[in-house]
């Protein structure tokens, strides 16, 4: 007893020290340079109050420097994987925090204490005793989902559920958890190549969305870019290449189409800036992988952007009077034009959008927003301070949005992996915008019906649903909303929800409120249910005891006692099915229930019992294991091994259409693989081939492959329609170099427009 008064009487010493003496910090202790280290902490903290876009008062100044003083003790002779001092991991989070994101000193000096609780001595007891409730409640935020995310566990079932109400609690949570996640990925090349994939696909699996739903679009942009940096390095690489190739010719270009639109804007008199803004590499990306296009195919690879200098009371004129400028020079593209200034996206976003047709024939997409448009599209909600007059409806969005997390997430769904997916929906989706009959808006995502307005006006008035009127015309709950549309639910009394209406809504507030009264109604049927089962089970003479109820739950292949009675009232399981399991029960011993996670945890420890790396190919592995159809994989991808329940270990490629999902859900149940080359095995691969039809053009493909060494064909098929081809060509190569150099070969032939690699082959084909 007297040891732990003694160490906490040292700590408290401890703490005493850093608050009187802010200014004579013990810096890490290090062998080498170690006064160059200290010189370099301090110019890294002076930078981060240079970079305070906010004024700060003396009192706000001393507990940033009181924070810095107690982060560098605590986290001192700590260094990250690349070798530098743990210190300048938080204080480069606090930078991104001040410079980045516009945060204040409560934000900085959590950014710059957000490891300190998880990774050290301090107590959150110990934050609060120093800088007060607030600030020990935002870093006990963040210590919760570090607890949840930041060791080698992936966002599994509860865990997901924690993570957002540690979000929902402030919404500094989750803006100092980005720029934490934004530091990470920056430094992410001192990873193991395991670590990096599993990082950087929850990366582009959930900070990603959440930046975007904040309105943090260069902090998005930067972390998707980076995902794919990590996830697919190939085609990160290809397209950042090739941007550079293509950027002396892009800059003549941009030059071209900003003259004459300069001029004219100029002899209106507005103060303005117009430039072009390459694409993210990842957005490219996404249009390559959706249109099944090459780089040189996508043809707005590049934006130009008009800001232009407005007060408050004109923004929304000016930026049409601009529209009309640009538009009197070159020639809109009609179905093109998006107005988020009129009416602006959920996270704040507003812009003009739209496509014209550009020297050279090219289309080109023109944003126009005023400064403080800019600003806040750029910094999201974090910059809102500055606009205090304009922003307070977008604090509004914000805060409606965060109520709507909590709402979610105090109706838990069993089917955790779905509530994930249905979340990351709703956060993530393009939006529409409806009217109530009495004009209110409602912003929805795309693709939302009838019902999920309906929910999204009252759960009561969801739950009674029985129709709707869209436009004064009557339409069933399924119908699909489109921007513009003014809806009236017809409601009554009489109505409950029922399992069809899952089908076809697409809102979390829809989704969680319908299964919760589901719910409800299955635990009424059961507890009559239970009564049922009773009075049966004596008339077959079969004693009502919790073993048996067991028993007959794994009989009947269910998940709960709650089940079997609700089975058993609404006439599924009836007297022949229990005569049924007696017969059996005295025929043969029931096998106990087999419980699947630990049957998947056994397996998973049997797995990396045998090493931590899958070698595939190799004979002395005994492992089991397939390669998965979803992207088939061959011989120099870059893969890993998913331990299944019932089909051993599927090899998947690193940039599987799953991959993000498996590695984002199940980073456990992922085990490190490799090919290895001694045997010279064929692997099938699927080739697309598409171009325009000309005589004997089939006859050249099916040339190309034969003259390729080695290469197989196991099927080819080839539609034609309007002078134009589709092919699909089966394929049996050795490795990713053989197939890439069919596939060059093959983009020679005279009429072939575009030849890609097929994501997969499914099985039995």
């Amino acid at each position: 007893m007297d040891k732990k008064n003694e160490l906490t009487k040292e700590k408290e010493q401890t703490l005493n020290t850093i608050v009187d003496a802010p200014n004579q910090s013990e810096l890490p202790t290090i062998q080498i340079n170690e006064e160059e280290e200290k010189k370099e902490i301090l110019r890294r903290y002076r930078k981060l109050l240079k970079s305070i876009k906010r004024k700060i008062t003396p009192e706000e100044r001393k507990n940033i420097r009181k924070a810095f003083d107690l982060a560098v003790k605590a986290h001192a002779n700590v260094r990250r994987k690349s070798g530098e001092p743990y210190i300048y991991h938080p204080i480069a989070v606090a930078q991104i925090c001040a410079e980045e994101m516009g945060l204040g000193d409560t934000s900085i000096i959590c950014a710059l204490l957000h490891d300190t609780v998880e990774d050290t001595d301090i107590t959150l007891q110990d934050i609060e005793k120093l800088f007060g409730k607030k600030i020990a409640s935002i870093i006990n935020g963040l210590t919760k989902i570090s607890t949840v995310l930041d060791n080698n566990q992936s966002i599994q079932a509860e865990n997901f559920r924690k993570v957002l109400l540690a979000m929902a609690e402030d919404v500094r949570v989750i803006l100092i958890k980005i720029a934490d996640r934004l530091h990470n990925m920056r430094t992410l090349e001192h990873m193991s190549r395991q670590q990096q994939i599993k990082i950087a696909s929850e990366t582009l699996f959930l900070y990603a969305p959440l930046a975007h739903r904040l309105g943090l679009n260069a902090i998005k942009t930067e972390l998707e870019d980076l995902g794919l940096k990590y996830t697919n390095p190939e085609a990160y690489n290809e397209i950042a290449e090739k941007l550079r190739e293509t950027e002396e010719e892009r800059k003549k270009y941009i030059q071209k189409f900003i003259q004459p639109v300069k001029k004219a804007l100029e002899e209106k008199g507005f103060k303005f800036k117009i430039f072009g803004r390459p694409k993210s590499i990842y957005s490219i990306y996404n249009k390559m992988v959706k249109k099944h296009v090459s780089f040189e195919e996508i043809y707005d690879i590049f934006a130009i952007r008009i800001v232009i200098d407005s007060e408050p009371e004109n923004e929304k004129s000016d930026c049409w009077e601009v529209y009309s400028i640009v538009t009197d020079i070159y020639h809109p593209f009609p179905d093109r034009l998006r107005d988020w200034i009129s009416t602006p996206k959920s996270n704040g976003y507003e812009s003009l959008h739209t496509t014209v047709m550009g020297p050279e024939g090219r289309w080109v997409e023109v944003q126009i927003r005023t400064t403080r448009m800019d600003e806040l599209a750029e910094k999201g909600y974090a910059a809102h301070w500055k606009y205090k007059e304009a922003s307070q409806e977008r604090e509004n969005k914000v805060e409606e949005w965060l109520r709507k997390v909590r709402e979610v997430l105090e109706n838990p769904d069993p089917d955790a992996l779905e509530f994930i997916d249905d979340f990351k929906l709703n956060l993530f989706s393009d939006e529409i915008y409806v009217f109530t009959p009495k004009g209110d808006m409602k912003i929805l995502p795309a693709g939302a019906t009838a019902l999920d307005f309906a929910f999204e006006i009252h759960t009561k008035v969801g739950e009674h649903a029985i129709g709707a009127k869209v436009n004064q015309k009557l339409v069933p709950l399924s119908y699909v909303l489109q921007t513009g549309d003014q809806v009236e639910i017809l409601t009554s009394t009489k109505q409950k929800p029922n399992e069809d209406w899952l089908k076809f809504v697409v809102t979390a507030r829809a989704k969680s409120k319908i299964k919760a009264a589901l719910k409800e109604q299955r635990k009424q049927v059961a507890e009559e249910g239970k009564e049922i089962l009773k009075k049966k089970m004596q008339k077959v003479e079969l004693p009502y005891e919790s073993d048996v109820l067991n028993q007959l739950v794994s009989f009947f292949n269910l998940p709960s006692v709650t089940e079997l009675y609700y089975r058993v009232a609404v006439g599924n399981i009836d007297i022949p099915d229990l005569k049924k399991f007696k017969k059996y029960k005295e025929s043969k011993k029931t096998k106990p229930v087999e419980n699947t996670e630990e049957k998947i945890e056994t397996l998973v420890t049997r797995t990396r019992g045998k090493g931590d790396l899958l070698v595939i190919g190799d004979k002395m592995e005994q492992l089991d294991y397939k390669l998965s159809p979803c992207c088939n994989p061959i011989p120099g991808d870059d893969v890993f091994g998913f331990i299944t329940t019932d089909e051993g270990i599927k090899i998947h490629r690193v940039n599987c259409p799953n991959a993000v999902h498996l590695l984002s859900h199940y980073a456990y149940r992922v085990v490190k693989a490799k090919w290895v080359n001694e045997h010279l095995l064929s692997f099938l691969a699927g080739i697309k081939i598409k171009g325009i039809d000309k005589l004997g053009l089939v006859n050249e493909i099916t040339k190309v492959i034969s003259n390729e060494h080695q290469v197989n064909m196991r099927s080819i098929k080839f539609d034609t329609e309007d002078g134009l081809f589709e092919g699909e060509i089966m394929v049996y190569v050795y490795d990713t170099k053989h197939l890439n150099r069919l596939i060059k070969n093959l983009k020679k032939v005279e009429g072939v427009t575009s030849v890609y690699r097929m994501d997969g082959v499914e099985e039995g084909k």
